[in-house]
């Protein structure tokens, strides 16, 4: 059964087709999609794709995305969740996003929390990763901010617009 998790303001629930929509409006928006690696969506049936993604990779123990909701709203403002999960050797990287309309208000660090807790928790990871564009500063600082250590950069690391980008490689360790 997918996990649900709550936070002061927030439900962090499974992602369904009911929020392709939702999902389209985040990922075909270009301010989004700038620094995560992809370039934006084009068509709905692309976002219907990310949807089935998202439960392939849970089914698989290879991630877990969960839709960001805020209590009493309907529809998701944005996703949060582990990819690359390797239960084998207790680890996962981070990764979020939400809709612009939802920016500086703290719902990124809330849900955030919330996540990291439930990875070191609930899944017994020991290191919490992340992969960040070099000039994603409001990513980067909030890493920072929660305790992620900055280990180094990835040159060329990530592909997106014609161009290479270098990227700066974060991680947050249980005993941390």
């Amino acid at each position: 059964m997918f996990p649900v998790l709550e936070t002061e303001r927030l439900i962090l629930r499974e992602i369904t087709k009911k929020d392709t929509k939702r999902i389209f409006a985040c990922f075909s928006n270009e301010n989004v999609t700038r620094y995560y690696g992809e370039e934006p969506l084009i068509h709905i049936e692309q976002a219907e794709k990310f949807v089935d993604f998202f439960l392939k990779n849970y089914e698989a123990k290879r991630g877990i995305r969960w839709g960001i909701e805020i209590k009493g709203e309907k529809g998701i403002i944005g996703t949060i969740g582990f990819n690359a999960w390797s239960p084998k050797h207790k680890r996962a990287e981070i990764g979020y996003e939400i809709h612009p309309d939802f920016w500086r208000s703290g719902y990124t660090s809330e849900a955030l929390l919330k996540v990291l807790s439930y990875g070191f928790d609930e899944l017994d990871l020991k290191r919490i990763g992340a992969v960040v564009f070099m000039e994603n500063e409001a990513s980067n600082h909030l890493l920072i901010k929660l305790g992620f250590k900055k280990e180094g950069v990835l040159r060329d690391y990530m592909y997106q617009n014609g161009t290479s980008h270098d990227t700066y490689v974060y991680s947050l360790l249980k005993n941390e």
